[in-house]
């Protein structure tokens, strides 16, 4: 009876560690935060942010003004930030970050080939 018990424990905590997941969870950020205008430390480009899902961006070390700006709309799911960049022609071209930081005044995201941004929210 004892050896069946011990047994039959040895078998549910087996089954137990099979079910366990060994995988991080992904980091889920407030979208709300992103919204606003933020600079990219170090430099002249901008991105705003909006509570209806676009955006635009614009470099003024380029001479590019904010009316000139670059539209986008974006998304952001868990830490999967996607852009998708509107194109005078009409194209479209996404653009997909993982953010890293996302506070009140601060965002930090990388591109998919290590490359990070960050940036100070100026609004």
């Amino acid at each position: 009876m004892m050896k069946k018990t011990f047994l039959y424990m040895l078998a549910v905590v087996a089954a137990a560690l099979c079910f366990t997941s060994c995988q991080q969870e992904e980091p889920n950020f407030d979208e709300s935060l992103l919204i606003g205008k933020w600079q990219e430390v170090g430099t002249q480009v901008f991105y705003t942010y909006a509570s209806d899902y676009t955006g635009k961006t614009w470099d003024e070390a380029d001479d590019v003004t904010e009316a000139e700006a670059q539209p986008f709309t974006w998304t952001l799911d868990h830490a999967t930030l996607t852009q998708i960049h509107i194109m005078e022609m009409g194209s479209n071209v996404p653009k997909t970050y993982t953010v890293t930081q996302l506070t009140s005044n601060k965002l930090t995201y990388e591109d998919d080939f290590g490359h990070e941004y960050s940036f100070n929210k100026v609004n």
